[in-house]
């Protein structure tokens, strides 16, 4: 028996996610390929769509943050309980589970 275990974690790009990265490209903020979703889908990545439920939550969420996506995202990764990859430390105030990223 292996004193290792294998795990697994399912990773999810936000529809918020690519909305924002979309909007950034066609302004020339932000170099993607041409064909984002097909970028996602060969990383094997998951989608995660927007439901009434985030859009709801969304909108209670305290004013911390003043990014439309941002508060979106947070709402989803609280309704979900999922871990949101961030380097915003203001996600913090929101008690949401983060892994920080560096720029």
């Amino acid at each position: 028996m292996s004193k290792f275990q294998i795990l697994q974690i399912k990773v999810f790009v936000s529809a918020v996610s690519v909305w924002e990265i979309e909007i950034k490209r066609k302004k020339g903020q932000l170099k993607t390929p041409e064909n984002l979703l097909q970028a996602i889908i060969d990383t094997q990545f998951s989608f995660l769509s927007i439901t009434e439920h985030h859009a709801v939550k969304a909108a209670s969420l305290p004013k911390h943050h003043k990014d439309p996506f941002d508060r979106l995202l947070i709402a989803q990764a609280i309704l979900e309980k999922m871990v949101i990859i961030t380097s915003d430390t203001q996600f913090l105030k929101y008690g949401v589970a983060v892994l920080f990223a560096t720029k």
